[in-house]
């Protein structure tokens, strides 16, 4: 298929979407409008990719690209700059987004995107280090932040620290793991300014909703002790999305942005007891689901 509107490739502007850029009087109010029209378009394609994928199987991670679509539909439209920043998608299963932002991009064909999850595909359903689409993932949870640390520290000892950029999708099942926290306190130590997270709040891991296993509340405040620039936002608005990053890119500290989601936003044919972290997709419910998502690009 082919994108309806390509994703970006646009190095980003210093200035956060929808304020004054130096030198000029009047507020770029045009431009943060585009963008929203933009990201919403490819998250849409995102979540038809996604369902696209995991319908031939009748199961799959199909709730984490319904919950990150947006977020990630940003950070492919407005920041990551292909060939120059690094991307980091941590929780490995969670790489399904990162295969459908690349399709859209043209980065993945359409014969390699249909071979998802099979057995011998490079597409595989965890990410392995072969992983395409993504500087690093990790099949162990928890393991992204510190190779993000590692790539963002490797750019400073390089000289070529503020270059580029480090991304790094995380999620909030990865905060009950301390290895996290050890990554979160050593960037904040050395000042990684060139590392930005992602992190994906949508109450969701294998043994059911984190808020019921472990406690990670109050998530902003932690990071912000740990000397980290740390914002919260509702992860399916672009705007706050835009604005969010727009300052994340530009502080001078690591930077956190905590985007609150749902495991099944964008679908409401999905039944109200759905397991988010494992999508049952029956050929009828994929059926309804593409129609769904088809219609809404119409």
């Amino acid at each position: 298929m082919t994108p309806t509107t390509a994703p970006s490739t646009t190095a980003p502007s210093t200035t956060a979407p929808g304020t004054t850029a130096p030198g000029t009087t009047a507020p770029r109010t045009e431009e943060p409008t585009r963008a929203i029209g933009e990201i919403e378009r490819l998250a849409r394609r995102i979540r038809l990719r996604a369902v696209q994928m995991v319908a031939p199987h009748g199961f799959g991670y199909l709730g984490q690209a319904l919950s990150s679509a947006e977020a990630v539909a940003t950070l492919r439209t407005r920041f990551l700059r292909p060939g120059t920043d690094r991307f980091v998608c941590s929780p490995g299963h969670y790489v399904i987004t990162a295969y459908a932002a690349a399709a859209e991009a043209g980065e993945l064909s359409e014969q390699e995107l249909s071979r998802y999850g099979q057995d011998g595909s490079d597409l595989e359903a965890i990410g392995t280090e072969r992983t395409p689409g993504t500087d690093l993932t990790c099949g162990s949870l928890a393991q992204g932040l510190s190779g993000g640390a590692g790539f963002a520290l490797a750019d400073r000892l390089k000289g070529v620290e503020g270059t580029r950029r480090t991304f790094v999708l995380v999620s909030d099942g990865e905060v009950e793991e301390g290895q996290t926290w050890e990554a979160a306190l050593y960037a904040g130590h050395h000042r990684l300014g060139d590392l930005v997270v992602l992190l994906d709040a949508n109450d969701s891991q294998v043994d059911g909703p984190v808020s019921s296993i472990t406690t990670i509340e109050p998530l902003a405040e932690k990071w912000r002790a740990f000397g980290w620039h740390a914002e919260d936002v509702d992860g399916h608005d672009p705007a706050q999305l835009l604005d969010a990053l727009g300052r994340a890119v530009t502080d001078p500290r690591p930077s956190v942005v905590i985007a609150r989601t749902s495991t099944t936003h964008g679908l409401s044919c999905l039944p109200p007891d759905a397991d988010g972290h494992f999508i049952k997709l029956p050929a009828e419910l994929a059926a309804l689901a593409l129609r769904e998502l088809e219609d809404d690009r119409a």
